[in-house]
């Protein structure tokens, strides 16, 4: 980390450094320099004045600060053009040619340049040196350079992107060449997406990083076990590529311990049941009808199955939780775990209070927030972390990232819910999906992330207030996340049957119980706002699908002027594209 002066100049950077035959003597005589001034240099070479191949060194140094080893370099060569014309093929390079002092500062000031190039041709020494001052004593000005340097960015994501596309298909390596049917069918499923509604709860728009992550050669290696302790050999990188999604999935929520390695959420449920539990155990959990998740004691699912499973559920006049109920059921049946979350479940959940019944009849607090992760991650809803003895999670919900699971727990069990993730119930990881996991972790943290949080509930909630306008119910009266039930049976509609119906105008919904009605039905639909936003929907667009739900499930599929509802669906994909 670089330190600040009273200024706000950098005064301690760590910076890379290379040059070709040419810039030797120059290029020296700055390491020198910087390490004078009090900077941290490291000098990849050249390291003598014989004749060699310029690109080889400014690859070296591009790569370093590509990778974020260092956060600046400086290259030389004759001319420095060389140099810039290499550095500038690597990702994340901003290499700058400066003769004078001005041009490295506006280098600096309006480009964020991290690779600085001089010509020893044309710079003599003490001029280099003020050069160099210059350069690292000024701050990126940010403003309406941000916009311009994030268009430099999506040109080069776009390059690389077609340069991948060029190499595969020059080699006869394309998904078409090797198998056209899968292509067709890959392409027929880009078509579905990008010409539907989807208001599916459990599903978002992830960031094009974390879909090439998933497709990567990650995918290729074996390496069981955990970081600095696997089973394969060749597991130096996926020991780094482990430990920074464990670090940053600690960070972002504030966590003891992570496991990251559960590839999905049920199995991370699985581990945290397997690492606390024994079969016959007794578990509390909200009841499957209720908004619950069947994992979590569900007759149709192993929790049932291996533990004895009593439910709570919603009070009936407000649909609400019963935290007395829950109270009552855990007081009277001691049982050794106490389950919170759910899958439809739209109010905020008091976590201090489950800990406290817990607390009070000497169980264990177990949280799933599958659905509520990014929301906690975006402090858009209460942390479970500090009150639960085990988090579960899915990555690819609300978390916006691949499809995986995780595991957040206490320091003193950590060792039980690793081993019950491996080797009790999984092999090798997915590594490509780890990695993928990091990044969704990183980008968690960022502004952007909490921004496009609070956007999801405002439409959430828009949604359900203009959906309640037209005459129906929603369950419990609104919502405070991303998702809400409305109850289409209080209008003699089924759900099984309204989901088919929207589907076949191009909006996707879930089919869903309301609680209080008969076991097995599904007198509902569960709406979800992530996609919508994730497409950068607004509050005004709600209330036009609002209005488009009502027209199917009134039966009139077309609206005023003789326009019918798909083509307006079609009309808003491409108004707002999956990925701009």
């Amino acid at each position: 980390m670089s330190k600040k002066n009273e200024a706000g100049t950098e005064k301690t950077t760590r910076i890379v450094l290379g040059c070709d035959h040419a810039g030797f003597e120059l290029e020296k005589h700055l390491v020198n320099f910087l390490r004078n001034e009090g900077h941290i240099s490291e000098d990849l070479g050249t390291f003598s004045q014989d004749s060699v191949d310029y690109p080889d060194f400014g690859l070296a140094v591009a790569l370093a600060v590509s990778s974020g080893e260092f956060p600046r370099g400086i290259l030389v060569c004759h001319s420095g053009t060389g140099m810039s014309i290499v550095a500038n093929k690597i990702r994340g390079v901003r290499a700058a040619l400066t003769r004078d002092r001005e041009s490295a500062r506006l280098s600096r000031l309006h480009n964020d340049s991290n690779v600085l190039v001089l010509g020893a041709g044309f710079t003599p020494k003490d001029e280099a040196e003020e050069i160099v001052r210059v350069w690292l004593a000024t701050q990126f000005e940010g403003g309406r350079h941000s916009r311009r340097l994030e268009k430099i960015s999506l040109l080069e994501e776009k390059a690389c992107e077609d340069a991948d596309r060029d190499f595969w298909s020059y080699h006869g390596n394309t998904l078409k060449g090797t198998d056209a049917e899968a292509h067709r069918l890959l392409q027929l499923e880009t078509k579905r997406h990008a010409g539907t509604l989807d208001l599916v709860a459990s599903e978002s728009v992830i960031h094009p990083a974390i879909l090439e992550t998933t497709g990567s050669i990650l995918t290729l290696k074996y390496a069981e076990g955990y970081p600095g302790d696997r089973l394969y050999p060749g597991c130096e990188v996926m020991d780094e590529i482990e430990s920074l999604a464990i670090e940053r999935a600690k960070l972002l929520f504030g966590a003891e311990h992570a496991n990251v390695q559960p590839y999905s959420g049920t199995q991370a449920n699985m581990a945290a049941y397997f690492a606390v539990l024994k079969p016959g155990d007794k578990i509390v959990s909200m009841k499957s009808s209720h908004g619950g998740h069947s994992t979590h004691g569900g007759s149709s699912s192993f929790s049932g199955t291996l533990y004895r499973s009593f439910r709570y559920g919603v009070r009936k006049e407000t649909e609400l939780l019963d935290y007395e109920e829950v109270e009552e059921l855990v007081s009277r049946e001691r049982p050794r775990l106490l389950i919170a979350g759910g899958s439809f479940y739209s109010r905020v959940i008091d976590f201090p209070r489950f800990r406290k019944i817990a607390d009070s009849h000497g169980a264990l607090l177990m949280v799933d927030m599958a659905h509520l992760a990014g929301l906690v991650a975006a402090g858009i809803h209460p942390s479970p972390v500090p009150y639960a003895d085990v988090v579960t999670s899915t990555t690819h919900k609300t978390l916006k990232g691949p499809r995986g699971g995780l595991l957040l727990g206490r320091k003193k069990l950590a060792d039980a819910f690793d081993k019950a993730v491996f080797p009790v119930l999984q092999g090798g990881p997915l590594m490509h999906v780890v990695l993928a996991k990091a990044v969704c972790f990183k980008l968690a943290m960022g502004s952007e992330f909490r921004e496009f949080q609070l956007q999801v509930v405002r439409n959430s909630k828009a949604l359900a207030r203009e959906t309640e306008k037209l005459g129906y119910r929603i369950v419990s009266g609104g919502t405070e996340n991303h998702l809400f039930v409305v109850d289409t049976g209080s209008g003699g509609i089924d759900g099984s049957i309204a989901w088919k119906q929207l589907e076949s105008s191009g909006i996707l919904v879930n089919k869903c119980p309301v609680p209080f009605q008969a076991e097995g039905s599904f007198g509902g639909i569960r709406l979800g706002s992530l996609s919508l936003t994730a497409r950068g929907m607004k509050e005004t667009d709600m209330a036009e699908i609002a209005i488009l739900i009502d027209a199917v499930l009134r039966k009139n599929s077309r609206l005023s002027g003789g326009v019918t509802v798909k083509s307006v669906v079609e009309d808003l994909c491409s108004r707002f594209p999956v990925y701009q």
